[in-house]
């Protein structure tokens, strides 16, 4: 058995979760929105009274094979997110690290100086919200997972942290480990 399907889902009472007439479609509503996830083929949902929600093979015949169990533990995984999002949302934060660099919003645009000879505008994306503190911080929140990693993903990805001093973009709690400079080497 998947150890991550069998796991029931505690539903809280602020969410409302509708399953579609044909069983492949799963809606979850909540304060801080809509999401939508696609139920796998292979697997069935079920709602119980005591708001629990419950992922289950729809075949006996599949619980031996690993694809089906990945889709199984997938599907519970996807639900759970949508679950939490509507409810709570996602945030992640991005710290900037270098002298002269730094993030300022422009409405709902981020404006960033990173060390090149221009400075980088960071268009608004849909269903996310962006905040900067002392401008060194960057925050991306929204309801669903898989877009506030995206685009925590592309803000990184404008000046990825270098090995030697460190500067750049990185998540809060990311390690950077540092090399040793050839200098520092060869004065050993």
């Amino acid at each position: 058995m998947s150890r991550i399907g069998r796991q029931p889902i505690k539903v809280p009472n602020s969410v409302k979760i509708v399953i579609s007439e044909d069983g492949r479609n799963l809606v979850a509503t909540g304060s801080l929105g809509e999401l939508s996830v696609p139920i796998s083929s292979h697997c069935n949902v079920t709602i119980d009274k005591d708001n629990t929600c419950l992922v289950t093979l729809s075949d006996e015949k599949f619980i031996d094979n690993p694809e089906y169990k990945a889709m199984w533990g997938l599907t519970r995984a996807l639900i759970n997110n949508a679950i939490i999002g509507v409810s709570e949302g996602f945030k992640k934060e991005l710290e900037i690290r270098g002298i002269g660099y730094r993030a300022q919003m422009s409405g709902d645009d981020i404006i960033f100086s990173l060390g090149y000879s221009h400075q980088i505008t960071f268009k608004k994306v849909d269903g996310v919200s962006f905040s900067v503190t002392d401008n060194t911080h960057v925050f991306v929140s929204g309801i669903s997972k898989e877009l506030v990693g995206e685009v925590s993903a592309r803000i990184r990805k404008l000046r990825k942290p270098e090995p030697y001093k460190g500067k750049g973009v990185r998540y809060k709690d990311e390690v950077v480990r540092k090399k040793i400079s050839k200098g520092t080497k060869a004065k050993k």
